[in-house]
């Protein structure tokens, strides 16, 4: 199973769209993708399903058909994760559902942090739920790929979130806001690394904590992804290409920590940016509308006469994206010839 999780410290970049769009894209190409929605305002879920399945999942009835379900015997000290409950948005697309509720557990990975050190099983348990979660899943329903969506903080429940994660995306867009997002992100990933390879070091003298196949934490950043503004002339485009050009270099500095940052300055050119996507700003009503990308609208969706060309555009964005990607992470997508 490979895992890819997305993520910045800086929200309103499009991250959970991204992850949606491309979750899609990999189901056309053959590619069978689990969705994972692991951030507790489960934006990603609220794209998938509608109102009255989401009233399904996150209703009363114990357990709840989400990740917070699944993890609510680990949280509640009365048995370990669940299998994840799979909703099957579409062939070869699933979707782990988020939970609004997932927020309460952040206390309960704060505090179990540090009892790794002492090589606590519960602290284990609990720490590595995302990633035994996920690999359950994947196991349930033959994915190859597994999408992570986070929230933009750099709290507990993303740590472990990341825990899980083989490969780390950046969403970026240009401006001021994310080029802090990546000075923040680089420091915290390198420390989440390095902190969680001390307590596998700890984890590997015990057996009974070897057997719990614990997620190995790579968090290997492989590129970054700019959502673009408009292509136009005036004083505002240029004051993006400012923040745009400063990319790369930014990017090698925090991320890679590169400290000499040499290289293209132009992110069309630079060996990390993964994909650049335009601004598909009058696509996305109809695509909420008729609950499906932007990329597979139609004529009876609404999208007509010019929409038409920007769909087919935005569908090969989102598959130059999604082969780049898969390259990096050595996954083979069948319908990509």
């Amino acid at each position: 199973m490979t895992t890819v999780a997305f993520f910045n410290n800086k929200g309103g970049v499009g991250k959970t769209s991204l992850v949606y769009h491309l979750a899609w894209m990999y189901a056309q190409l053959g590619v069978t993708v689990i969705a994972a929605d692991l951030d507790p305002q489960a934006n990603l879920t609220i794209m998938f399903v509608d109102e009255e399945e989401i009233d399904d999942l996150w209703s009363s009835t114990q357990p709840r058909k989400t990740v917070y379900g699944a993890l609510k015997p680990q949280l509640d000290g009365t048995g370990d994760v669940n299998i994840p409950e799979t909703h099957e948005a579409d062939t070869d697309l699933y979707l782990v559902p988020g939970d609004l509720k997932l927020s309460v557990a952040e206390d309960e990975f704060s505090s179990q942090w540090p009892s790794c050190l002492d090589g606590k099983m519960r602290a284990f348990r609990v720490i590595s739920a995302f990633g035994r979660m996920l690999h359950m899943a994947r196991k349930a329903v033959g994915a190859q790929l597994v999408l992570v969506d986070v929230g933009p903080n750099l709290g507990a429940i993303n740590r472990a979130a990341l825990i899980a994660a083989d490969y780390v995306v950046v969403p970026l867009a240009p401006d001021l806001y994310s080029l802090q997002g990546l000075r923040n992100l680089g420091p915290t990933l390198r420390d989440w690394r390095k902190d969680w390879s001390q307590r596998l070091e700890k984890a590997n003298t015990t057996d009974e904590l070897n057997e719990l196949k614990l997620p190995s934490g790579q968090m290997t950043p492989i590129g970054y992804v700019v959502q673009q503004h408009a292509v136009r002339l005036d004083r505002p485009v240029k004051a993006y290409a400012r923040w745009t050009d400063a990319i790369p270099a930014e990017y090698r500095t925090a991320i890679l920590s590169q400290h000499d940052a040499r290289g293209t300055r132009l992110v069309e050119e630079d060996t990390h940016c993964l994909g650049l996507l335009k601004n598909y700003r009058s696509l996305m009503p109809y695509a909420q509308d008729a609950r499906k990308p932007m990329f597979l609208l139609k004529p009876a969706d609404g999208a007509v006469g010019g929409h038409m060309n920007a769909v087919k555009g935005c569908h090969q964005d989102y598959r130059n994206l999604a082969c780049a990607i898969a390259e990096r992470v050595d996954v083979r997508c069948p319908q990509r010839d």
